[in-house]
């Protein structure tokens, strides 16, 4: 089974971009996704794809280098699979995903990594899977798909799909169909046992907007989330790194159910614990793991 992926902060850069491309690796991202798809006009594919094989080929990697190719139905992916696979990224993006697909872009790499001499499987995938409407009504069959470390969702391309003409209310808040779409990509991801990833902030001046996504976006179960700016990083990562009291917290909970062995419930602070509680707790110490930077 793939290890789930660990990543707080997963930062877009445009493919066509050698700029871009330098400046993502060095903003402190836990992840970069060099991107072939949305980032780049029709005319600059063939282009980007040379950038991107070319960056990470020569580029001595601060962090995890993953490539969003376009849509298996796009016409593009496999020249784009093609041109980065041989350049060993550690991973990659699948646009418009559905299980199936997820599945063949595994079969696709299996041959490419054979192709360049590569090892078999080091390639993981992360699947964006709410993006088409048929991909809807699969998003809890994800388990036990080769490869795949996480999934994420998009509202974006989901609105486009509908038809929708907004995705938002007039508060601001998404509309419920991309509410549930989320939701969805939640359960979806703890059932196939990846990690859940958050989609974007679009609004990358609002940074304090951007803070109470990724706050209520961890709360919920999510484990990392999509920048499409540097600025938007450092508030990434503090958002999903436990704070200090919450970390004093978990611990005293661990302690309380260590010194009662066998015990189903146990009481603390006036509350009543039970295993749910524990396994919070246990779960949110795991994510020590990265500074709170």
């Amino acid at each position: 089974m793939t290890e789930p992926l660990v990543a707080r902060s997963l930062l877009f850069a445009p493919g066509d971009s050698e700029r871009k491309l330098a400046k993502a690796g060095a903003s402190g991202a836990d992840l970069v996704l060099l991107d072939l798809e949305d980032a780049v006009a029709e005319a600059s594919k063939g282009e980007a794809r040379r950038l991107v094989a070319e960056h990470l080929r020569g580029t001595e990697r601060a962090q995890p280098q993953w490539v969003r190719i376009n849509p298996l139905g796009s016409g593009h992916a496999l020249a784009d699979l093609a041109a980065v696979v041989p350049a060993r990224p550690d991973g990659i993006m699948l646009p418009k995903a559905t299980r199936a697909e997820a599945e063949r872009l595994h079969h696709y790499l299996t041959a490419l990594e054979a192709a360049a001499g590569l090892p078999q499987g080091g390639i993981r995938t992360i699947a964006i899977a709410t993006e088409t409407a048929p991909a809807l009504f699969g998003l809890g069959e994800y388990a036990g798909c080769p490869r795949l470390a996480a999934l994420t969702w998009g509202a974006e391309d989901s609105a486009t799909a509908l038809g929708a003409t907004d995705n938002r209310d007039e508060n601001g808040e998404y509309d419920f169909p991309y509410q549930l779409f989320r939701a969805l990509c939640l359960a979806g991801a703890a059932a196939a046992q990846v990690t859940p990833i958050e989609t974007i902030h679009g609004d990358f001046r609002d940074l304090a907007g951007l803070e109470k996504v990724a706050v209520r976006a961890r709360r919920a179960g999510f484990r990392g989330m999509m920048a499409i700016h540097p600025d938007q990083v450092p508030v990434i990562n503090r958002a999903f790194s436990p704070s200090e009291a919450e970390i004093a917290h978990a611990e005293r909970i661990v302690a309380a159910f260590a010194a009662n062995p066998g015990a189903g419930t146990i009481g603390l602070d006036g509350a009543m614990l039970d295993m749910p509680h524990l396994k919070r707790a246990q779960a949110l110490l795991a994510l020590r793991r990265f500074d709170a930077s």
